[in-house]
């Protein structure tokens, strides 16, 4: 029997944690579903019903994966549903979790992105989602909150978070390298001070929030978390296949020149270094896609980014996007059309089949370590770094959601974003006070506050355009 049969035999094995495949495809369509926000929502929301509401996971295990996800190139939220659908189902939950996640964005953004290009329709897509950015406002601060009473346990983790925050706010320090230096600090703090750093703990360690022995997926390890050479083997040949096989047949049926490998080529290069999630993919594929191709105008960039921050889905997936206009202006012998929808196809394909590849090949690993202290300080100092890194976006984001013009000022090496205040918008104020009070007074579900703002955005719009 070849590797693969029996990779798959093993993947077929029925699960021992009571979990059913039938009862997670609809849990991760839920999750799917009220995934906006971005990551720190997405996370935010992971968290609230795998871990609180579902107890599927613990809250160590839970943060263990979302660490190792922070280190990773590519949307972190998705590879943290990948990594827990495959603790739970393996390859195959893995799979199902991880496609869910970026469906409901995928036929979003393409329908807004023909909308886009064919029609112009940007006066109604403006206006049905008027209402949904101040709304995000909640989800994120949620998020902070709900993820920094978790994380920061001491006054050193306060005090990492606050650094990586006045760093990657104040004075733009790459997101890698408040990681590097936050694990870093959480390694060496651990060795000199293991009361303050060691937070997030491996196999055996006492509850925090949810404990192990609440969680449906035990602290012990399970058979297939087990890593092995030969099985690293087959997940890199498998994926590396699946990674590049397409763009081998569109390079055979249209040409290696085309836009389609053009695209595929690209955004697979961008999947290996665009760290830090999609405000860092906004940066170089700026660079990239605006100066060097001209596939799309700056205006259209932040266009794009508005669509991916208001519909369901990683904020990444404005490259769908992107690669949906190159295409549409450079059909070949397509229609435009056809060849913006096949544009949009291989972009995020390229984008995401990356991280099955670097969840499938790693997380056995990670699992495997999870036990050893040296390690888990160093993440300690990741998750508390993460909080400050979250906390910026809740900051860039409501800057930018409440204020139509921010002045960026230059002082040094410290960068501030000074809101022009006679550019407030009180529409969008009086409607993110609403979601607040939703959210945390009367504490609604996500949907009804999305629902609720998104309806009142559409009327002031519509009304006052």
């Amino acid at each position: 029997m070849d590797q693969i049969s029996k990779l798959t035999l093993q993947e077929g094995a029925t699960p021992t944690h009571g979990v059913s495949f039938r009862e997670a495809f609809w849990v991760w369509v839920r999750v799917a579903a009220l995934s906006f926000g971005g990551p720190a929502g997405q996370i935010a929301v992971m968290h609230r019903i795998l871990v609180e509401e579902k107890r599927w996971v613990s809250e160590n295990r839970f943060l263990h994966a979302l660490n190792y996800c922070m280190l990773l190139p590519g949307p972190e939220a998705q590879q943290l549903a990948v990594y827990i659908g495959w603790l739970l189902h393996k390859t195959a939950g893995g799979l199902l979790a991880g496609s869910l996640f970026v469906l409901p964005g995928f036929i979003s953004i393409l329908i807004l992105s023909i909308l886009y290009a064919s029609f112009q329709q940007t006066l109604l897509i403006q206006a049905l989602f008027f209402g949904l950015k101040p709304a995000v406002m909640a989800v994120v601060v949620e998020a902070v909150i709900r993820i920094g009473k978790r994380a920061l346990k001491n006054e050193a983790m306060v005090g990492l978070a606050a650094f990586a925050f006045i760093a990657i706010f104040f004075f733009d320090v790459p997101f890698p390298a408040i990681i590097l230096m936050a694990a870093l600090i959480g390694y060496s703090g651990g060795r000199v001070w293991p009361e303050k750093f060691y937070v997030i703990k491996g196999h055996q360690s006492p509850a925090v929030t949810i404990a192990s022995d609440q969680a449906a997926i035990a602290d012990t390890a399970a058979a297939h978390t087990a890593p092995s050479l030969k099985r690293a083997v087959t997940v890199i040949g498998i994926g590396l296949a699946v990674w590049f096989g397409p763009l081998l047949i569109l390079a055979a049926l249209f040409g290696p020149q085309s836009i389609f490998v053009t695209l595929g080529t690209f955004f697979s290069q961008a999947a290996m270094v665009t760290f830090g999630g999609a405000y860092a993919v906004l940066v170089y594929v700026g660079q990239q896609a605006v100066e060097r191709f001209g596939w799309v105008t700056p205006r259209e960039m932040l266009d794009g980014l508005g669509m991916a921050e208001t519909t369901p889905g990683p904020l990444i997936m404005v490259l769908q996007f992107v690669g949906f206009m190159a295409a549409y202006r450079n059909p070949g012998p397509l229609s435009p059309l056809a060849a913006g929808v096949l544009g949009s196809i291989v972009t995020t394909w390229v984008t995401f089949a990356p991280c099955f590849l670097w969840i499938f090949l790693g997380a056995p690993y990670i699992e495997y370590l999870r036990g050893n202290k040296a390690l888990s300080t160093a993440l300690s100092g990741i998750t508390a770094a993460v909080v400050g890194v979250i906390m910026n976006l809740a900051v860039w984001f409501s800057l930018h959601t409440l204020f139509g013009q921010v002045n960026e000022v230059y002082v040094g090496p410290l960068h501030l974003q000074i809101p022009v205040w006679s550019s407030l918008d009180g529409a969008a104020l009086l409607i993110a006070i609403g979601a607040f009070i939703a959210t945390f007074r009367f504490h609604l579900s996500m949907v009804w506050t999305l629902a609720g703002c998104a309806t009142a955005g559409l009327v002031y719009f519509l009304a006052t355009a």
